[in-house]
C-alpha cells in the first residue's frame, strides 16, 4: 500500500521539486498539500502549490491554505532567494484548480483523527507553524502521526539566514520548539545534508534531456534558484533542500544520520532559531529526532530525474 503523506509547504523552487517528486511516485499517496507563509507570503505559497499540481497534471490534489504568520514573531520572507513570486524562473500559468475552503490546520487535525493511527506521515518543507498549531489545537493527534520528516536546521553547516539559524526554523522557532517537544517520531534533513546535494551543471542537464514540460520547468526553477547560493557559497550549483524529505521516504538508504537530542533557541536574538543538536551526546537530554548528515547525492539526483521523467 502507498504511504499516506501530507506535504506542508511554502513554495519555493525547491518545494516545487519536492512536490513533483511526491506526485510522480506511486509509493506515496498525497492526501493534501497545506500551504504556510515562509519563502513568500501565504497568498503566494498556496497559489504556487496549485501551480505545481497543475504542472504535474495532478489538479485533483487538494491544496489548503494555513497560517499566514508565525506563532509569535513577525513573518520573515525570502524573495531575495526565490524571487517576487516564490517560483521565479519558469513561466507557469495561474492555476485553474480551486483552493480548498477548509483551513489547513483543520484539514491536518481531521485527517489524522480519521485515518488509522500510525498511517499518516507529515512532510513539512517550510516553517512549522501549521504543524505546531495542529498539535496545539488537538494534542490527541500526536500519537496518531506515523512520523514527521522535515527539512530544517543545521549543525556542522551552521545557518543560512543567520550565522546560527536555518531559514525554516528561524521563521518560526516557537513552532519548531512545539514540534520537537511533541513526542512524535521525527526525522530532520538539515543543511548538513542539503549542502551536499548540489545542482551542478551536469545534474541540471539531465533534467533538460527529459525534453518534457516538467523537465523544462525544473531546469528553469533550478537555474534561477541556484544563482543566489552559487554566489553566496562559491559552489558549482546550489543546495537542493526540500526534495530530500520526499527522497528519504522513497529511498531511506540514500541517507545516513543518528538519533540525538535537538532543541531550538527561542530566547536569544543572536542565535534565534538555532537548532542545538547534541550530535556527540554530551548532555543527558532525551533523544527526540533522527538527524541526517550524509547523502548519496548521485543516487538522489538519479531518483529525481527518473521520477520527474514520469510526469
Amino acid at each position: 500500500m502507498a504511504r499516506k503523506i501530507i506535504i506542508d509547504t511554502d513554495p519555493g523552487q525547491d518545494d516545487a521539486i519536492a512536490i513533483l517528486l511526491a506526485l510522480a511516485s506511486p509509493e506515496l499517496e498525497v492526501l493534501g498539500l497545506t500551504a504556510v507563509a515562509g519563502n513568500v507570503p501565504l497568498a503566494l505559497t498556496e497559489k504556487n502549490a496549485r501551480k505545481i499540481c497543475e504542472l504535474a497534471g495532478r489538479s485533483e490534489t487538494k491544496v489548503f491554505a494555513g497560517a499566514s504568520r508565525p506563532l509569535i514573531r513577525q513573518l520573515v520572507t525570502a524573495e531575495y532567494v526565490h524571487g517576487k513570486t516564490g517560483l521565479d524562473g519558469p513561466s507557469l500559468p495561474d492555476p485553474k484548480m480551486e483552493l480548498q475552503p477548509q483551513h489547513a490546520v483543520d484539514f491536518v487535525v481531521e485527517t489524522l483523527m480519521r485515518e488509522e493511527p500510525g498511517t499518516v506521515t507529515l512532510c513539512p518543507l517550510g516553517p512549522l507553524t501549521n504543524i505546531a498549531l495542529a498539535l496545539i489545537r488537538e494534542p490527541k493527534i500526536a500519537p496518531r502521526i506515523k512520523e514527521i520528516v522535515l527539512m530544517g536546521g543545521g549543525f556542522f553547516e551552521g545557518g543560512n539566514v543567520t550565522p546560527a539559524a536555518e531559514f525554516n526554523i528561524y521563521v518560526d522557532p516557537h513552532a519548531a520548539d512545539v514540534v520537537l517537544k511533541s513526542g512524535v517520531p521525527i526525522v530532520i534533513m538539515p543543511l548538513d545534508v542539503t549542502h551536499k546535494a548540489l545542482t551542478t551543471r551536469g545534474r541540471i542537464d539531465a533534467f533538460r534531456k527529459l525534453g518534457t514540460k516538467v523537465g523544462d520547468a525544473t531546469v528553469a526553477l533550478l537555474e534561477f534558484f541556484e544563482r543566489f547560493d552559487e554566489e553566496k557559497y562559491g559552489t558549482d550549483g546550489g543546495p537542493l533542500h526540500d526534495p530530500c524529505v520526499i527522497a528519504y521516504l522513497l529511498k531511506p538508504e540514500l541517507f545516513k544520520g543518528r538519533t540525538v537530542n535537538v532543541e531550538v533557541e527561542t530566547a536569544s536574538e543572536l542565535a534565534m532559531g538555532m537548532t542545538v543538536i547534541d550530535w556527540w551526546g554530551v548532555t543527558n537530554r532525551a533523544k527526540n529526532a533522527t538527524v541526517m548528515r550524509y547523502i548519496d547525492a548521485d543516487g538522489f539526483f538519479a531518483l529525481l530525474v527518473e521520477r520527474l521523467g514520469r510526469l
